[in-house]
């Protein structure tokens, strides 16, 4: 199980710090988890994942069901032994993947048909299903199951997805059965902030653990994301976590943080370190780029992470150049210190109230961009005061 503690709402904004009390030890909010697909992190190994302080561990049940089986994983003593992490894990529904491989047709009341992505093998997976599967993988945090609903959608479409998301939801929770583990719900809704208030407000009605913020990140644009966050967050219970699911990108964390977010997911830093891309505070760069062949600085100078502490721009670039692992791995440790310590600052900013300065010289160094601030957050300034 887990436990949720609120220390502290941020003076001007929806800015939460909190104490998550977890079966592998206590953690502070906001926090950023680095994504396991497959019961691990590509390219950085456990020890690499708590020497840059990472916390919650996300692996997904979608691609653990097929390969190896929950089974497997329960007989090996669950997902902590089996992948060696000594630390929280968070499983996802499998529901993101699922959907993408269906067809609107094939998504029913029961569950959602689609075929495996590995041999063309149809399968099934229902809310009931989802559930069971996590319950074996015996990860620390288990997601309801829920559509990912793409953007732009009709309302009618919205409304009776929400609907049976719902209905999902209470299926789920009516057979969890894992007293380790902690049961979240996946608000929905789009764009549309009556269904998203809708869909919090029942959601806590069933009394969840925590609860995610879903059907973000999947085509809109970055003001329309802000607003279902916004949506979400201000209809949720105060009192317990909120996660905001597959988002990854610096600014759009320090929004969703401003906004009343607890924790972040995203496969983004470790996808676009095997490209030779590296976050800085000064924007993200590409190493391939041959003006970095004779650069003897780090990646960042004022990053604390393994990488910059110990090679430089050229050195990475070479590895990167020559195709040698070595170079993605330098990467991903990189980018992942890179959103963490951005969480942990952001937890320093809640205490001292000063999360919109924070923002705005967040903006101004990682765009270089005068306007941005102006032409992204318009209208923002003002958001917390009617929090």
């Amino acid at each position: 199980m887990i436990k949720y503690n609120l220390k502290k709402v941020e003076d001007n904004t929806n800015a939460r710090l909190g104490i998550l009390e977890t079966n592998y030890g206590v953690y502070e909010t906001p926090m950023f988890m680095p994504v396991g697909t497959r019961a691990s992190v590509k390219g950085v190994s456990p020890y690499e994942l708590k020497e840059m302080n990472a916390g919650i561990i996300l692996a997904n049940t979608y691609h653990l069901w097929l390969r190896p089986g929950e089974d497997l994983v329960r007989d090996a003593g669950g997902l902590h032994k089996f992948m060696g992490w000594n630390g929280p894990i968070l499983t996802d529904s499998g529901g993101f993947q699922v959907f993408s491989l269906a067809r609107p047709k094939d998504i029913t009341e029961e569950g959602v048909k689609f075929k495996s992505h590995i041999d063309g093998t149809p399968l099934m997976l229902t809310p009931e299903k989802s559930i069971e599967i996590q319950n074996k993988l015996d990860s620390d945090i288990a997601m309801s199951f829920d559509e990912c609903i793409s953007y732009p959608a009709e309302y009618n479409y919205v409304k009776d997805s929400v609907e049976r998301t719902l209905r999902w939801a209470r299926r789920g929770k009516d057979v969890f059965d894992n007293p380790r583990q902690a049961l979240f719900g996946i608000v929905q809704g789009s764009d549309y902030e009556d269904l998203r208030r809708h869909s919090a407000e029942e959601l806590a009605k069933m009394n969840f653990d925590g609860y995610s913020i879903g059907g973000t990140s999947v085509g809109e644009d970055k003001e329309t994301m802000y607003k279902m966050v916004e949506y979400s967050t201000k209809y949720l219970p105060i009192d317990k976590v909120r996660y905001l699911m597959g988002v990854g990108d610096p600014i759009d964390i320090i929004e969703g943080v401003i906004r009343g977010v607890d924790i972040f997911d995203c496969v983004l830093p470790t996808r676009i370190a095997r490209h030779g891309n590296a976050f800085t505070k000064y924007g993200k760069i590409n190493l391939k780029n041959a003006k970095y062949k004779n650069d003897f600085t780090p990646i960042d100078a004022s990053c604390d992470c393994y990488a910059c502490k110990n090679f430089t721009k050229a050195y990475i670039r070479h590895l990167v150049t020559v195709d040698e692992m070595l170079g993605s791995t330098l990467l991903s440790i990189h980018n992942l210190r890179f959103l963490i310590k951005l969480t942990e600052d952001l937890r320093e900013c809640i205490k001292n109230n000063n999360i919109l300065e924070y923002r705005e010289e967040f903006i101004k160094n990682y765009y270089g961009d005068k306007d941005y601030l102006h032409k992204k957050t318009k209208g923002q300034e003002e958001y917390g005061s009617n929090k």
